[in-house]
């Protein structure tokens, strides 16, 4: 993503950069084999990411097959009650201003939740 973005997204075992900002993890899991001063995460928005149930059903196949299946279960998750209060404390941090940078520890940020969160929180600030 641009620097310009009003959302960012970097792998957490990446190094903090100066520009980042707040930096939100979006895994429900906490990242293996790093530290947390390493990550210097601000905030941990566990709830805006995918249920335990929905992420070992979209890893059951490793073929990528169940990604559409996997967005649309998401988007739905995204609107209970839990997954609402999480983003709309995420959307809180984007409307104070000033960059937010949403990491993760998963290998491929394009396969994943990460991008579905990221066009939500969009769609949320009247972006998308």
């Amino acid at each position: 993503m641009d620097s310009d973005d009003a959302v960012r997204v970097r792998r957490v075992y990446d190094p903090p950069e100066e520009d980042d900002g707040t930096r939100v993890l979006v895994d429900r899991l906490r990242p293996r084999g790093i530290t947390e001063e390493h990550a210097a995460v601000d905030v941990w928005a566990k709830d805006a990411a995918p249920s335990a149930e929905l992420r070992s059903w979209y890893h059951q196949d490793r073929s990528g097959k169940r990604y559409d299946d996997f967005v649309d279960r998401y988007r739905t998750e995204l609107r209970d009650p839990a997954h609402e209060q999480a983003v709309a404390e995420l959307l809180g941090l984007l409307r104070q201003g000033g960059p937010v940078t949403l990491v993760t520890a998963v290998r491929d940020v394009a396969a994943s939740h990460v991008p579905v969160l990221v066009e939500h929180l969009e769609h949320g600030l009247g972006h998308g």
